[in-house]
């Protein structure tokens, strides 16, 4: 059962909301499926969840799609104005995905993550909120059978929020996972929105991704992860009946840094940090075929995974 695996020792890979290129997905659920992990969130596209199956070939593990409200990082694609532009090339060389090439942004790599933007000194990158309606998307990803829907609900908008959680709560009867953060809540606020979302759920049905600062996890150090821990430590708090699952600038030391400071969590969920570490070897056409290259990036990525 999916509620076995989180134990405080279930490691998600997060491939990405916004991540719809199906190869490196293909190739981030084949190597860490192989290291260990059974917990992945995906891009809530067809394609993309038949990639990650095709990864698994049988193996036992859960598939969990992302869905957003508008205005939420998880959702946005970055934006090039090439009247402000000046060509510096600092947006290729810090975009953690590769989705930016000769100043041109490849929608299906972007991830919203904001780093382009913070670096372009010009103001010439922009976010677009690409907001889809749930009534279009969902249905053929539950047909395909996925295990869990995760709302990414780190916007002010309640209503928006409420309409989309009871969509969700109505069409699916599965896990679902609330994805959130203090970015745009007060600490209040998160607390309440959370305890409204889960009220008319079965206790211990409900994932609470505490999002510290979301899609920040390029360094592996305790600073970078403390959001998270901190994040989570408020939900701990309110003892309230739900899985806590780490994420947001979540690395190699989340797990110390949570039981040093008495974070009693489910699971850890890492994607910046656990795409990077491996990002030079699955960048090859050859990843899947070649068997030296695919062990070099196994190593590695077991030593995450058995991080927790």
């Amino acid at each position: 059962m999916f509620s076995d695996i989180l134990d405080g020792k279930c490691f998600k890979l997060v491939c990405g909301a916004g991540n719809e290129d199906a190869d490196e997905v293909e190739k981030l659920v084949a190597l860490y499926s192989a290291a260990g992990c059974k917990f992945f969130d995906l891009s809530a596209k067809p394609e993309i969840v038949d990639a990650a199956k095709r990864a698994l070939d049988g193996k036992e593990a859960y598939l969990c799609v992302s869905v957003g409200i508008k205005g939420d990082p998880h959702v946005n694609k970055a934006q090039i104005d090439y009247e402000k532009c000046v060509g510096c090339g600092k947006c290729d060389e810090i975009c953690p995905q590769g989705a930016i090439k000769y100043h041109k942004v490849k929608k299906l790599r972007c991830i919203g993550c904001g780093k382009c933007q913070k670096v372009c000194s010009k103001g010439a990158i922009s976010y677009i909120s690409e907001d889809k309606d749930l009534r279009e998307v969902l249905p053929p990803l539950i047909e395909k059978g996925i295990d869990c829907i995760e709302l990414h609900a780190m916007n002010e908008n309640d209503d928006e929020t409420m309409a989309k959680w009871a969509y969700i709560n109505e069409v699916f009867d599965g896990m679902l996972s609330v994805c959130t953060a203090r970015g745009k809540l007060s600490d209040e606020k998160m607390v309440s929105r959370i305890k409204d979302m889960i009220a008319n759920r079965v206790p211990m049905s409900t994932i609470i991704q505490a999002d510290g600062f979301p899609m920040s996890g390029s360094e592996d150090d305790y600073k970078t992860t403390l959001q998270a821990v901190a994040t989570a430590e408020l939900v701990q708090n309110e003892k309230i009946p739900v899985y806590v699952m780490l994420s947001g600038g979540t690395n190699s030391k989340t797990a110390d840094l949570a039981k040093m400071c008495g974070i009693h969590y489910h699971g850890i969920a890492v994607g910046t940090y656990a795409r990077k570490i491996v990002k030079k070897y699955i960048q090859r056409e050859d990843f899947l075929t070649n068997e030296r290259v695919f062990n070099e990036a196994l190593e590695i990525a077991k030593i995450l995974v058995n991080s927790l």
